[in-house]
């Protein structure tokens, strides 16, 4: 049985249900989703999340946005942790944009592995749900946008085709790191650096070196 979801001082009844929601995601599935279990997640009375989200519909696209709000904090482009504490600027060089990158994947792989395991379970039921599938594609541009402005910063001649690879390389080592062969062995941030140095260099040429 999970145990309940410990409220942190200032968090909101709406971020408590859906951060029981993603928990109850990544520890019991999609079926082990639904309002009942929220509430008992929560640590709240029955009907509460309810109340919040009437209907399944509801309560999954809550569950999506709340997904994106903690995956902003750690992966968001316009918010890349650099070993200075300052975001990346175009006039800092791609040795710069590497360290940034290599920082928030190496972070979101070694911290967070629940939010991945929480990602594939509502792309999953997105496939199935046309009404989800547009909700959570539109959640999905806050990401693609600012890397995409990333890229043409970087001095990209292609941005949009080099985001996609970019993520496509990205979200095959979180699966597999997550979910797949590799999850035992999960890349340093030195590894890590070492991929984007040679995937930015194929992308920006001399820049990219």
């Amino acid at each position: 049985m999970a145990t309940s979801t410990t409220r942190a001082p200032g968090t909101s009844r709406a971020d408590l249900i859906t951060d029981a929601a993603l928990g109850l995601l990544a520890e019991r599935g999609m079926r082990g989703l639904t309002h009942r279990a929220v509430d008992e997640r929560a640590g709240l009375p029955q009907g509460s999340t309810s109340n919040y989200a009437r209907t399944r519909q509801a309560l999954l696209e809550a569950t999506v946005r709340r997904l994106a709000e903690r995956e902003a904090q750690v992966l968001a482009p316009g918010e890349l942790p650099m070993p200075g504490g300052e975001p990346w600027e175009a006039t800092e060089g791609p040795d710069a944009l590497v360290a940034g990158l290599a920082l928030a994947l190496h972070r979101y792989l070694t911290r967070h592995p629940e939010l991945l395991i929480c990602r594939y379970e509502l792309a999953l039921e997105a496939t199935r749900r046309p009404e989800l599938r547009e909700f959570f594609d539109a959640t999905g541009r806050q990401f693609r946008e600012p890397l995409v402005a990333l890229m043409t910063a970087a001095g990209s001649a292609e941005p949009e085709r080099h985001a996609l690879s970019l993520v496509a390389w990205c979200e095959g080592l979180m699966f597999s790191c997550a979910a797949g062969s590799y999850h035992r062995s999960v890349p340093t941030a030195a590894e890590l650096r070492t991929g984007f140095t040679e995937l930015l260099r194929g992308m920006l040429g001399p820049r990219g070196q």
